[in-house]
């Protein structure tokens, strides 16, 4: 507890005087003044031992067919044995959707029993995941279906953030369901698509990029003129039109940690639409429909690795060789790091639709020690005197530019004594506090969570609570201190504190649109704060209401039952 006061006076002291400004709709960790934190932690051995035995669980596992996968590291492998600012009508604030229930006609609906003939692979690795109770192993189990046959291990191990990915799967069937150019025609038509700000045209003729985008609503005979005269579509939100694509994304933030956006690409026949550049985020390609020659090229200079920012666009003359060129088909996977130039072209008259799945922007460790070491900086000040003692009187006698060739002594102790500093701030880092601030980020960029059957039938959504004869029937249900309950899923809410109270911040208001909305979150009581703990961190082991440590039963009720309300918590049986 002293630690953690002292934390919290930190942060009330140490606020950052440069504030990052907030990014397009892409996405962005936004760096905040920190708030203090201030919460009890009491962990119970049962919690502990819950989540140990969770770690334990294996995965499922998938036969790849004839997939193959190949990487700009390894060559080819053998298969395993086994901030749009207008918001489209479809993204506002709704309850959670089915994981299943996205894919129209006879494949849609609830999936807890069995796939329908015929069904894609995307049909079919939904409905497994509606059978997982488990949020974060159908992360872990969507992920292994995107990059298969590749395990997943070795892809973190050996290629991510390092080499360009290439899976070929010779399926054209894979993404089936995922979305089309119909569902974008459909778009056109019937929701209120702008230009600049859900979609783009644009075309890369002659080594220049151009953008075309005229003003206002993007109706179908704008739209298709556009790209009848040679014009790429990009569309910069489709998570927020196509309930399909936003679980596929809702699902995927929780296996990366960070948030997970997409951009969908229709390029007309014999065009490009964009000059070479690289990207400041982990890029996932799904080649949807069509065909579409790819060049990828490594970073020219270490200064480019693992980018930042994103490039300028490049000409033909800037570029080298090459590491990667494909043409990717219906069904292929290609992937490639922050930095990796890339370039792509249509050719022989057949049109292109792909998907880029985008995630971890601005999520390094530089982006977090940026938050940590005025705070460490500050706290150091403060409590350790040999950080407040003077300067030497004639240290630019010898220190600077002009005299870094000079072997004077002095400045050799000089800089011993700026490396034992620099050393000892890493006791006064409040590395807890800008974690805690970096998971509220997080929280307020993630999309709404997606329910499986299990989790809206045990949530408050499956209530039968409705209107019958001219009043309300079913009302009435309540908790217990018998009744058995977890959190909704893994990650869709975080406990912190802001000054003298403690908030939990939660996700399954947000909206579709990044950043529609402001942060929501509940007020948690100071004797309350080691319950909401134990909820959050046994997941997704169920806990009685009447065993939450709490001083009394009316604290664990009204707890619960805030929780439950919200959407928050779901219970072991049905409530009646």
């Amino acid at each position: 507890m002293d630690g953690l006061r002292a934390s919290a006076g930190l942060l009330r002291r140490g606020r950052l005087r440069r504030r990052r400004q907030p990014q397009s709709l892409s996405g962005s960790v936004l760096v905040l003044p920190l708030r203090p934190r201030k919460i009890r932690r009491q962990l119970r051995r049962s919690a502990a031992s819950r989540m140990a035995a969770l770690r334990a669980q294996s995965l499922p596992s998938e036969d790849s067919g004839d997939s193959r996968a190949e990487s700009t590291a390894d060559g080819p492998r053998d298969p395993p044995p086994g901030g749009a600012t207008a918001t489209p009508d479809a993204a506002r604030r709704e309850p959670p959707s089915r994981l299943a229930a996205a894919l129209p006609g006879p494949q849609g609906g609830g999936a807890g029993g069995g796939e329908p003939a015929g069904s894609s692979p995307l049909q079919r690795v939904l409905a497994e995941l509606n059978r997982i109770p488990s949020s974060r192993r159908r992360a872990a189990r969507l992920f292994e279906w995107l990059i298969a046959p590749m395990p997943p291990d070795h892809f973190y191990r050996r290629l991510w953030e390092r080499e360009a990915v290439l899976v070929r799967r010779q399926d054209h069937t894979y993404y089936q369901g995922l979305f089309s150019t119909a569902d974008i025609d459909a778009m056109l038509r019937h929701e209120d698509v702008q230009f600049g700000q859900h979609l783009d045209a644009a075309r890369y003729v002659h080594g220049r990029r151009e953008t075309l985008n005229p003003p206002g609503r993007a109706l179908p005979a704008a739209a298709w003129a556009l790209y009848q005269a040679g014009c790429s579509l990009r569309l910069l939100c489709p998570q927020a039109f196509s309930v399909t694509v936003w679980q596929f994304l809702s699902v995927l933030q929780e296996q990366f940690g960070s948030m997970a956006g997409s951009n969908v690409y229709l390029t007309p026949p014999n065009s490009q639409g964009f000059a070479p550049h690289y990207d400041d985020i982990e890029a996932f390609v799904l080649q949807l429909e069509g065909r579409k020659l790819w060049r990828v090229y490594r970073p020219r200079v270490p200064a480019e690795e693992l980018a930042l920012t994103s490039s300028p666009n490049f000409t033909q003359d800037d570029l080298g060789e090459p590491v990667l060129q494909t043409v990717l088909e219906p069904g292929d996977l290609l992937y490639f790091p922050r930095g990796f130039i890339h370039q792509a072209q249509c050719q022989d008259g057949v049109h292109s639709l792909h998907l880029t799945l985008s995630t971890y922007q601005r999520n390094t460790w530089g982006d977090f020690l940026e938050a940590v070491l005025p705070l460490a900086l500050q706290a150091a000040m403060e409590e350790n005197v040999e950080f407040r003692r003077g300067l030497p009187r004639d240290f630019m006698d010898y220190m600077g530019a002009q005299h870094s060739d000079s072997k004077d002594p002095r400045r050799t102790a000089f800089m011993e004594k700026v490396r034992v500093l620099v050393a000892r701030l890493g006791h006064f880092a409040p590395v807890d506090a800008v974690a805690d601030q970096r998971a509220k980020d997080f929280i307020h960029d993630s999309l709404p969570p997606v329910l499986t059957d299990r989790e809206r039938a045990l949530s408050v959504h499956g209530l039968p609570i409705r209107w019958e004869a001219g009043e309300p029937v079913n009302v009435g249900a309540q908790l217990t201190t018998e009744t058995e309950v977890h959190m909704l899923q893994d990650g869709i809410a975080r406990l912190l504190g802001e000054g003298d109270h403690l908030f939990l911040y939660y996700t399954v208001e947000n909206s579709r649109v990044y950043h529609l909305e402001e942060p929501k979150c509940l007020e948690i009581l100071p004797q309350q704060a080691d319950a909401m703990e134990l909820l959050l961190r046994s997941y997704p082991e169920f806990v009685r209401v009447g065993d939450l440590p709490c001083d009394s039963v009316e604290d664990q009720l009204s707890l619960a039952t805030m929780l439950y309300d919200k959407g928050l918590l779901l219970t072991k049986m049905p409530l009646t």
